[in-house]
């Protein structure tokens, strides 16, 4: 018979918990162990940004540095996540942006926006906005993230089902019997950017017989294995093995077969004379930074709202406050499971510090990464250190990165897919929901799916308030 645990047992236990001991050796092991299993995740959510592959490997390094010296959590790590992509990419609508003025262009738009978004996650932090953001309704957050959930599918579908990407989907699109609907809501609703994507998603799916064969049957394949591996591997294999042996194999088929799909494509190597020195030339940093007076006087960010600088405004900061759910999220989780303390303005104050670096460098926003940060408290990490190790070894290791050229986009899309495929099909947080709530939820979800997520939160917690006083009657009666 198991004895009850006694008052000085519980003191114990909880004394047991907290910040883990500073461990430098640890450290360096996990932030390696980090360093590789994301690398797929850097390729493809660049892809869902709407750039090229590479400049996520190209971009990850210095805002995680950054990360690290400013964060308060020994665990949390950030970077591009699909969430920030997708925001990024629909914000400024950025298929016509590419379209019309090219990849570069893009590259220096996304950039300026990043800056926007830093500032304003600086200043929510200052006036203490982190504190207030823990109070959004959970119905908002619970369909804000099926929302964008659905936005994430819809873009990295393409380059797992058609041979060349978006570009084949849409040419199909404009042959088919949608293509009606879909020029309707371009030329009537043209805030309804998420209407396209998910009319495109819906079409994509529901004809299979318009596929490229190879590349959609190593996007399933993949998809599969990367969500049913982890209960086969050892189980003393890190978190995100199964990803790396997927897109690893997809790699070494590309190679030595005649695949007819798209691929990450050449890696560009870095001028020797770029980046930053220190002592003399004898530390160098290979990192190139953008000239940032010209992203914030040059770049035309505020054209992509209409001309209207209030309204770029409340864009960034949207943006910023939308993006810390994420951070606030896990913090949240370890503070519960671990008794890990936190500073809600600290930690605001450091995405903006990130996002900031993210935009010198090249990078779209970033934001706290669930999945890494998980791996990180499993690979034993003990401090911040981690997150430097990481990103040094995302910086210097870079130029050995042409290995990933051959990779299949149809492998990279199936890692995103893979992790959040089902929470569009069983959202569960939702499904909980029930009267008002589930309202509020459902609604704050489809708004954010067909149009964008910083309109979507935003009407979310519009429509929470409206209804608000028919929850008051509902829980009367």
């Amino acid at each position: 018979m198991c004895k009850p645990t006694s008052k000085a047992q519980t003191q114990t236990v909880a004394k047991a918990m907290g910040p883990p001991s500073f461990n430098p050796m640890r450290d360096i092991l996990a932030g390696s162990i980090m360093a590789a299993t994301s690398v797929p995740q850097l390729i493809a959510y660049a892809e869902t940004v709407g750039y090229a592959g590479y400049r996520g490997l190209a971009t990850a390094g210095p805002s995680l540095f950054a990360w690290g010296l400013s964060t308060g959590s020994p665990w949390m790590n950030c970077g591009v996540t699909s969430i920030t992509a997708l925001m990024a990419k629909t914000d400024l609508d950025g298929e016509s942006f590419v379209a019309e003025y090219g990849e570069e262009e893009y590259v220096r738009l996304v950039s300026a926006y990043s800056l926007y978004v830093g500032m304003a996650s600086i200043i929510l932090g200052v006036v203490g906005f982190g504190k207030l953001c823990g109070k959004t309704p959970k119905p908002v957050k619970a369909g804000f993230k099926w929302g964008c959930a659905v936005g994430v599918v819809a873009s990295a579908i393409p380059n797992g089902l058609f041979g060349k990407g978006a570009k084949e989907l849409k040419s199909l699109v404009a042959s088919s019997f949608v293509n009606g609907a879909v020029k309707w809501m371009k030329m009537n609703v043209p805030a309804a950017t998420g209407a396209v994507n998910v009319t495109n998603l819906l079409f994509a799916i529901s004809s299979p017989h318009l596929w490229t064969i190879v590349p959609a049957i190593l996007f399933l394949i993949s998809t599969v294995f990367v969500m049913k591996a982890s209960k086969l591997l050892p189980k003393w294999l890190p978190p995100g093995t199964e990803v790396i042996i997927a897109v690893a194999a997809a790699t070494l088929y590309s190679m030595n077969s005649n695949y007819e799909g798209g691929i990450v494509g050449d890696i560009p190597t870095l001028d020797p004379d770029a980046g930053m020195s220190f002592l003399d030339g004898k530390i160098k940093i290979p990192v190139e930074i953008v000239d940032v007076k010209s992203l914030l006087m040059d770049v035309p960010v505020v054209d992509r709202f209409g001309g209207s600088w209030p309204m770029l405004a409340l864009s960034a900061t949207l943006f910023a406050a939308v993006n810390f759910l994420s951070i606030m999220g896990i913090a949240s989780g370890f503070e519960t499971e671990n008794n890990i303390p936190w500073s809600a303005p600290r930690e605001l104050i450091a995405q903006g510090i990130a996002c900031g670096v993210a935009g010198a460098t090249g990078s779209a926003p970033v934001s706290g990464s669930m999945s890494r940060s998980l791996v990180s408290r499993m690979a034993g990490t003990t401090s911040q250190m981690a997150c430097l190790v990481t990103a040094l070894f995302w910086i210097y290791m870079m130029p050995y990165m042409s290995v990933m050229s051959p990779t299949p986009k149809a492998a990279l899309s199936a890692v995103i897919i893979s992790a959040v495929v089902k929470s569009v099909v069983i959202p569960a947080s939702l499904l909980d929901l029930s009267g008002i709530d589930s309202v509020v939820g459902w609604g704050t979800g489809i708004l954010t799916a067909v149009t964008s997520p910083t309109i979507g939160f935003g009407s979310g917690v519009i429509l929470h308030i409206v209804l608000s006083v028919f929850r008051t009657k509902e829980k009367t009666a």
